[in-house]
């Protein structure tokens, strides 16, 4: 399974997000850029990549205690900012981001224990990420179109292990699809 642990926003605040996107779709260029689905919205935590199913069990018991472990808290989605010079344009968080980086450590340590290869490891970055392009975008239209956007704050009470399926059919424009295999609540949550 290919699998990842996120954060995924809320419902209203993906619906406040959809509206900034639309006005981002409608901007010179944008056309050029393939959109990431909404269903698909989220803040990666650890990327595990692909897991042998007989090693789900023991990355979801741990990234429960990892989750058990870490206190709830509180999180908007805010302003944006982009990879590799145009290839990736992301929506940014704000909020308690010193919890929000510990249970990115802690859920990378999770896969780590459970026996995943994490590869090397990065700094974390909180990004939920909007649109791709392979040949890079002047992003600064989307960046100045972003820095004024802020959803409203939440408490975030979970980390979700999530599988992508992603797309097989060819068909351009096609989306992966995201099941959630397990949620593991916060401390002060659970």
């Amino acid at each position: 399974m290919r699998l990842f642990a996120a954060v995924l926003p809320p419902e209203d605040v993906s619906r406040e997000l959809a509206v900034e996107v639309e006005a981002l779709r409608r901007l010179p260029g944008a056309e050029d850029l393939r959109w990431t689905g909404r269903p698909g919205w989220h803040l990666t935590l650890a990327f595990y990549g692909e897991v042998d199913d007989d090693l789900v069990p023991e990355l979801t018991a741990r990234l429960e205690r990892a989750g058990s472990r870490t206190d709830s808290f509180r999180l908007a989605l805010s302003g944006g900012g982009q990879f590799g010079h145009g290839r990736a344009l992301w929506a940014g968080a704000d909020g308690d981001l010193r919890t929000l980086r510990l249970l990115a450590e802690r859920a990378e340590a999770a896969g780590r224990k459970a026996g995943v290869d994490m590869g090397e490891h990065r700094r974390y970055k909180a990004h939920l990420s909007l649109a791709r392009s392979r040949t890079g975008v002047d992003a600064q239209p989307y960046l100045r179109a972003l820095a004024g956007f802020r959803s409203r704050a939440w408490t975030v009470g979970e980390a979700a292990l999530v599988r992508s399926h992603l797309p097989r059919s060819g068909v351009p424009g096609e989306q992966p699809r995201y099941e959630v295999v397990a949620r593991c609540p916060l401390g002060a949550a659970g």
